[in-house]
Order: C-alpha cells, then structure tokens, then sequence
C-alpha cells in the first residue's frame, strides 16, 4: 500500500513511473558490467560466511545438521548485507552526476530510486541462486515441498527489496561514496548477528535476547527454515516466543512495515536533494 501511495503522489502517476523505474533498472544492470567487482563482492560474501561458519561453528553445534540450519541465516544475512550495494550505488549516482543528468529529464522522482532497487532486488536473485549451490555442497536440502521452497526464497526477495530501501536512504543521505560504503556496512554486522540466524537466542543476555527475538533477520531466518522444512539440531534449541511461532507472518510484515518507512523517508530525501 505504501508503493501505491509514494508513486501515486507523483503527478506523473504510477504507471509512468514503473516504466521509467524499469529503464533504469536495465540501465544499472547493464553498468555492472563496468564494474564486476561488485557483482563479484555480492558473490563471494555469503560464500565465505557459508564456508567459515559451516565447519568452523558446525562442528561445535552440530556438524551436518548445523549446516542445514545455518542456511536460513546466511540466505537473509546475504539479502540484508545487499543493501549496502544500494547505498553505494546510489552515492556513486550522485557522486558522477548522474542524478544531476535524471533531475534534467522529464523523470519522475521515485522512479529514480525504485529503478535502483529493482536492479539491486535482481542482484540479490543471483546472490540467492549462487548460496543455494553452496549450500548443497555442504549438505544443505529442501526437506520440504517445492511450493514451500518457492514461498521461501519469494520472502527472502521481499525482504531484500525492504532492505533496499533502507540502503537507499542511507545512500541518498552520505555525502560521499566513502562516506555511504561506510555507512552501508556498519550497522549490518549488529543487526544480523544480534539475531537467531545463526544460533539460537536462548543463551543469549535478557536484552540481547529480547532484541535477537523481535529482529527482522531472525524472523525472515525462521521462516526460511520453516518453509525449507530444515529443523534445528538438538545444539540450537529454539525459543517459544511469539515472533519465532508465527515467523512467516511475522518476517512478512516485517518486510511491509519498512517498506512502508523507508520509502517514503527516501523519495522524500530525494526530492530535497533534486529542489538543492
């Protein structure tokens, strides 16, 4: 409902506005061939969580089937950690000019950053499609229905595109591409190891607790699993609250709620950035 009313608010409209979100989408996809390195980071970056924490923490917690679980974690650590690629691309956009030269175009406002995160949510297909590869080298399976799996990685999607928009407003909000590669990062260390996507929050401090419970990650994590069919191992013993039972509902409300934020906050920043 917040898209609708953010592209609505457009004089343009929000047929016109989709349109133009989509050429620039292709436009982004296309300039990633100029820069493969960060096709390449998005690539290589929940690989080496897959591999480090596998048979580093696995062993401890509980060999193979501690790597069928770990992998609801690194699928909604990976699209979190993509909205970092949002913040800087979008900085880098400003950096070059380049929304100096879409400001110049008869463009409306927030197809400039919806075409960026629509390129950014195409990125985080491919980042889905290379982790599960390397999940299934280290013993990962879909123990559940194919429908199940599909509504799996289509909320993991939804919560890439969420996150996106927070990479977004970050990027829309740093003066410079250090300054929003900086930004982008910091706080996605916090948010998604303060959280059950890699073990479970029980022993975790009363605060800390309370926080892992209710986070994002760690719903969007759980319904992962769920919908995957994998179960935790005996190690990680689940907690009985509210957000871990209804972890689907939960992760895809999640998903909506900053969504509904962050969108605005961005074509707002935006706005004022193209008034200048």
């Amino acid at each position: 409902m917040a898209t609708v009313n953010v592209m609505s608010a457009d004089p343009a409209g929000p047929s016109r506005t989709l349109r133009d979100a989509l050429l620039i989408a292709e436009r982004n996809l296309l300039n990633l061939r100029r820069t493969p390195g960060a096709v390449i980071a998005a690539l290589v970056q929940p690989l080496m969580f897959v591999l480090l924490l596998a048979y580093v923490f696995g062993g401890s917690l509980g060999g193979a089937e501690y790597r069928t679980f770990l992998m609801g974690g690194i699928f909604a650590q990976a699209v979190t950690f993509n909205a970092s690629f949002t913040a800087i691309g979008l900085a880098a956009d400003m950096d070059k000019g380049m929304v100096d030269r879409f400001r110049a175009l008869p463009t409306p406002r927030g197809s400039v950053i919806l075409g960026r995160t629509l390129s950014d949510l195409a990125l985080s297909v491919v980042t889905l499609s290379v982790t599960s590869l390397c999940g299934l080298l280290v013993g990962w399976r879909v123990e559940g229905s194919v429908l199940g799996a599909l509504a799996a990685f289509g909320l993991l999607l939804l919560f890439a595109f969420a996150m996106s928009w927070v990479g977004a407003t970050i990027g829309l909000m740093a003066r410079s591409v250090e300054v929003a590669q900086s930004a982008g990062l910091i706080w996605l260390f916090p948010v998604t190891f303060i959280s059950g996507a890699f073990v479970s929050v029980t022993r975790m401090p009363g605060p800390l607790r309370v926080v892992a419970e209710w986070n994002p990650v760690s719903a969007t994590a759980t319904a992962g699993r769920s919908l995957f069919g994998n179960e935790a191992p005996a190690a990680v013993v689940p907690p009985d609250s509210w957000p871990v039972q209804h972890a689907v509902a939960y992760a895809a409300l999640c998903a909506c709620a900053i969504v509904a934020v962050f969108m605005p906050l961005a074509v707002s920043r935006y706005r004022r950035i193209a008034r200048g």
